[in-house]
């Protein structure tokens, strides 16, 4: 780095870790963003533009997110009063760096979107809430299924030009699914070959490389293999992430390329590899295509989950103090989890029962018959099996204890879950699946009353009674359960005293 350059960094970084923003230093490190997303923050000290936009469920109206103040947290606020009563999506993600370069909803590709028109689920706006510095913001809280790109984009390197990208990622919401990525992939949404992508990779998936324990790992995704160092084969120096929240950080050039990580809360970042490129064909020279993809794979591959926050891509290999600055900038927004739950409280330990709220339906109960889930009339003078169907434990949340599990009061150690968005009652294998598919987050009522349950792997989605069987529903979609029409009474519920 020339003396010049670092005085210049110095001066951009001495000046306020808080008020620099992460591209402020990439800047003045001579490696601009290309493109800059976050939902979470400002990523310029003088960015004062929207962030991102959301759609509600109520009426389809959209509205931009924008920060408090220049530089600052999201106005999570204007979301919340946007967003009260109903259900909202994140449809766009916009680039700060002044390009363009907004991430959509994922369009078909290799492997078919979900939808029926073959494009990607978009994100639930409220499934992700956080703090930085004590103030309110949104994550995006990626489910399988759901994913955004953009093909045409301004700036991004191609080839085999030098680039660099770091993510924010939340390090205990990941799987093994294809692929949850972030950076350089295929214009056509298509696996082109080796070499055709770079970008930043974070799960479990332990099909091409690995690192050491049994993940989640941060990788870079190169198309047809995940690297974790030189080849495809376990790189030991590349650790199992702890940390809630983690820095991901991805550079390449000619025939080189590093890979680091850190918390994002405290301390440094350290360097998991850096060296030549994959000896393997097709990686040396790189074949970067310069599309964007944020939770899915190069060709559409969407069977991952995870959590972003914010992230950006460079032009040029960003030097190691630039990267360390930016890690700083990271430390100092103080990232921090805040309740995932709201509207009347539950209390881990207590017994309920769930009460249907759909006028002409309002003295039917959340029930089951052996696995399967209905709603049944119960009242006092019900049988003493049917009382015990209709009653339920309420448990601290088996894969995130700030939501809540639901356990049959007939059935120990049967819980509530779903499969395929269909609710069942199934004993606890004690499976990663299992945990996640049981678990779900007490949100206020959409009507004004009582309480909607949310899903936690799928936050777009709610408990929802069709036909007196019971779904996780989104607020419209392709399912027949997924109807708009009576949504907010179908998935509101009241949860009193258990009949058992």
């Amino acid at each position: 780095m020339s003396s010049r350059l670092t005085v210049a960094l110095a001066l951009v970084a001495t000046a306020s870790l808080v008020t620099a923003g992460p591209c402020d230093l990439y800047s003045a490190g001579g490696t601009p963003c290309i493109a800059a997303h976050s939902t979470t923050r400002a990523l310029y000290s003088a960015y004062s533009g929207s962030l991102y936009q959301v759609k509600r469920g109520s009426d389809g109206a959209t509205t931009n997110i924008a920060p408090l103040s220049a530089g600052g947290v999201a106005n999570a606020a204007a979301q919340d009063t946007f967003c009260a009563s109903t259900t909202c999506l994140i449809v766009q993600i916009y680039d700060q760096s002044g390009r363009g370069n907004h991430l959509t909803q994922a369009p078909p590709g290799g492997f078919s979107g979900p939808e029926a028109n073959g494009y990607d689920n978009l994100a639930s706006a409220t499934g992700a809430p956080v703090t930085l510095n004590g103030q309110k913001a949104y994550g995006v809280f990626i489910s399988p299924g759901t994913g955004y790109r953009n093909n045409k984009v301004s700036g991004s390197a191609t080839g085999d030009a030098a680039e660099g990208m770091y993510a924010v990622f939340d390090g205990t919401h990941y799987n093994d699914g294809c692929c949850f990525d972030y950076g350089n992939a295929e214009t056509s949404s298509l696996d082109t070959g080796n070499g055709h992508m770079e970008a930043l990779y974070f799960g479990d998936n332990g099909a091409w490389g690995t690192g050491s324990g049994n993940g989640p790992w941060v990788m870079a995704d190169l198309e047809n293999g995940l690297f974790s160092g030189q080849g495809p084969s376990q790189n030991t120096g590349d650790p199992t992430v702890t940390h809630r929240f983690l820095t991901a950080v991805l550079k390449g050039g000619a025939n080189k390329w590093a890979l680091k990580g850190g918390n994002a809360v405290s301390g440094s970042l350290s360097t998991y590899y850096k060296g030549a490129r994959p000896t393997v064909g097709g990686y040396n020279p790189m074949k970067k295509e310069g599309a964007i993809i944020l939770g899915i794979g190069g060709d559409n591959s969407v069977s991952a989950q995870g959590t972003f926050y914010e992230g950006v891509m460079t032009s040029g290999y960003p030097s190691d103090d630039v990267e360390n600055s930016v890690q700083a900038n990271i430390v100092a927004a103080k990232y921090a989890t805040t309740s995932l739950t709201s509207g009347p409280a539950l209390t881990a330990g207590s017994s309920v029962s769930i009460r249907v709220t759909t006028s002409g339906f309002d003295t039917r109960y959340l029930a089951h018959t052996g696995s399967t889930v209905n709603t049944q009339v119960v009242t006092s003078s019900s049988s003493t099996s049917l009382k015990q169907q209709a009653s339920w434990i309420v448990r601290a949340g088996l894969a995130n204890s700030a939501c809540f599990s639901f356990e049959s009061k007939d059935m120990t150690g049967s819980y509530l879950r779903h499969n395929d968005f269909v609710l069942l009652v199934n004993a606890n294998d004690g499976s990663k699946q299992f945990k996640e598919d049981a678990t779900f987050c007490s949100k206020a009522g959409f009507t004004g009353k009582g309480n909607a349950i949310q899903a936690w792997g799928y936050p777009t989605r709610y408990f929802r009674h069709y036909s007196n069987v019971l779904y996780i529903a989104s607020n419209g979609g392709v399912h027949e359960f997924d109807a708009a029409s009576s949504f907010n009474a179908d998935a509101t519920w009241v949860l009193g005293t258990s009949f058992a």
